[in-house]
């Protein structure tokens, strides 16, 4: 028996097609997981970025039918991360630009049981408002010291409850929902990137802008204090080096009894100092 050629639907090759035109002709390709993604949100990234970004939904099974199809290179370590609810992000931007811009559109969201932590959470030290009752046990059964004041309960000490990357416990996410504390950051985030056949993990791009601005700050300050102590001339240790070498002389001057226009009324109160000095300690021992 003759076995019949199954055809495929032209909407289905369309969509296949779409995507690997997709692949192949842009710089950066991201893949973001869709958990707990609004679909405003989504609306709302397509919108600002419109200009630069392309966000496509597609099936897992045309996506990874796209990827084989397109011949980029590593395009098996992407079909590996296929899985779940996912969205491909396709741009000229490089991915750490991509990353900070997709951090300003997340919200908090209160932790539920089951969530992943995507950063640390901590419960700080203070009042909590809530008077002591039952609840005393919850703050117990996640370990976090509490003591009653003014009937009121106050964590003793800042406690981390979860750490990123940890499953929100039952226990943790029902303290945390009494606390009125939103620590999941929702939105599009990235999972992987792709940059001419090199792949980044969301670790690998993500940036914190506060602690890169404060290295740069210590690198700039530590290459200065290195520079004047060489005597290395440049436009930012010139005024310093100039200062310290007019400090320097000044001193040597002073000290040598080298009389000039800048140092002769500094180098008279020196000597005039050490006279006192020499005439104190010779009252001591008898000489007037």
């Amino acid at each position: 028996m003759q076995r019949t050629k199954r055809t495929v639907k032209p909407e289905k090759l369309q969509a296949v097609q779409s995507v690997e035109k997709l692949l192949k002709e842009s710089k950066t390709i991201a893949i973001s997981n869709l958990h707990k993604v609004r679909g405003a949100q989504l609306m709302g990234l397509r919108k600002s970025l419109r200009n630069q970004l392309r966000v496509k939904v597609a099936k897992n099974s045309f996506v990874k039918l796209a990827l084989a199809g397109s011949g980029i290179k590593n395009h098996e370590r992407l079909i590996e991360e296929i899985k779940g609810q996912k969205a491909l992000m396709f741009t000229d931007l490089n991915p750490f630009k991509l990353y900070l811009l997709l951090e300003r559109g997340k919200i908090n969201l209160p932790a539920r049981a089951g969530d992943i932590a995507t950063d640390t959470i901590t419960i700080p030290a203070g009042n909590t408002g809530i008077p002591p009752g039952p609840v005393l046990s919850e703050f117990k059964a996640v370990k976090v010291p509490t003591r009653i004041e003014t009937g009121s309960i106050f964590v003793s000490r800042d406690t981390v409850v979860a750490t990123r990357g940890d499953e929100i416990s039952l226990q943790v996410g029902a303290l945390l929902s009494k606390l009125d504390m939103k620590p999941i950051k929702a939105g599009v985030a990235i999972d992987l990137a792709y940059v001419d056949g090199l792949v980044f993990s969301a670790d690998d791009i993500a940036i914190d802008l506060d602690q890169y601005r404060a290295e740069l700050t210590e690198a700039a300050r530590s290459g200065i204090a290195l520079g004047v102590e060489m005597a290395y001339f440049s436009l930012e240790t010139t005024p310093q080096l100039l200062g310290r070498g007019f400090r320097d002389a000044r001193g040597l001057s002073v000290s040598s009894g080298f009389l000039t226009t800048e140092t002769t009324s500094e180098a008279l109160m020196v000597t005039h100092q050490k006279a006192l000095s020499l005439q104190e300690a010779l009252s001591k021992k008898g000489y007037s």
